[in-house]
């Protein structure tokens, strides 16, 4: 399942990358915010849509958004099983997933257009994980400091 979450700074792009999974027929859920409140904390948000995903990280993904992407990126990688990336560009995208099989895009809302946000997230949903040893071993040391 794909999981999406964002502040009152993310929410507009949050609104936008909505309806562009919706052009694509994706399932998705909202997990908020459902109204901007500019008195709203990012962390609210990105631990809900990690949550999600840490309970299954092979099969569930998230999009995070608010001002920077920043704090959602942060707070999203404090949970187990979860590879967060904060991207602003297509290519970061493809490797992201290709290279470290990130199961959370984070997004900046103050620095990324609505184009190149569905650009990214296209991309960043389309593109497999290699599976190449490298990339298996490097992951397998991270596991390995989250105590798997």
């Amino acid at each position: 399942m794909l999981y999406i979450g964002a502040d009152h700074r993310g929410y507009n792009l949050k609104e936008v990358l909505k309806l562009y999974l919706k052009e694509l027929n994706l399932e998705y859920e909202d997990l908020g915010a459902l109204e901007i409140n500019i008195d709203d904390d990012y962390p609210d948000y990105a631990i809900l849509v990690a949550q999600k995903v840490s309970q299954n990280p092979e099969e569930n993904r998230g999009i995070l958004i608010c001002g920077s992407g920043v704090g959602v990126d942060i707070v999203s990688n404090k949970f187990k099983g979860v590879r967060s990336a904060l991207l602003f560009d297509a290519q970061q995208a493809r490797m992201s997933r290709n290279d470290d099989d990130t199961n959370v895009l984070s997004l900046s809302a103050d620095f990324t257009d609505e184009n190149s946000a569905k650009e990214i997230l296209k991309i960043w949903l389309e593109t497999p994980f290699s599976r190449l040893e490298r990339h298996v071993r490097r992951l397998t040391k991270i596991k390995n400091i989250e105590g798997e």
